[in-house]
């Protein structure tokens, strides 16, 4: 074939459908590539997403019972001094406060709105 002889020569007027019956193929399967390819990543981020989460789960139950072992701790220091009664009420009492003022400011908080 000469190379001056136009692209719409070189194609057969018969095989333009087989091409776009070909593109049409070609387009669903580069779909079905890219569906497949979006649901691997998924499963990847879920994986490591679901790691990360059991982590921090086990992070909290770890500094929940370093915090348990902290106020038994200050509960047993103060029971030398006033006994175990007003140590455990004092303890409990400091504990009650602090958690107030945390829900309070919480919800201040929710009342100033985003942003604040």
């Amino acid at each position: 074939m000469p190379d001056d002889m136009d692209v719409r020569d070189r194609i057969a007027p018969d095989s333009i459908p087989q091409l776009v019956t070909q593109l049409a193929t070609d387009a669903r399967d580069v779909a079905k590539a890219e569906i497949a390819l979006a649901k691997t990543k998924a499963r990847f981020a879920v994986t490591r997403y679901k790691a990360a989460a059991i982590r921090f789960a086990i992070a909290g139950v770890l500094g929940l019972a370093a915090l348990i072992a902290l106020l038994v701790g200050a509960i047993l220091s103060l029971a030398t001094l006033i006994g175990p009664g007003w140590a455990t009420l004092a303890v409990v009492g400091v504990v009650l406060v602090i958690a107030a003022l945390l829900a309070l400011t919480g919800k201040s908080a929710l009342r100033a709105g985003p942003g604040a």
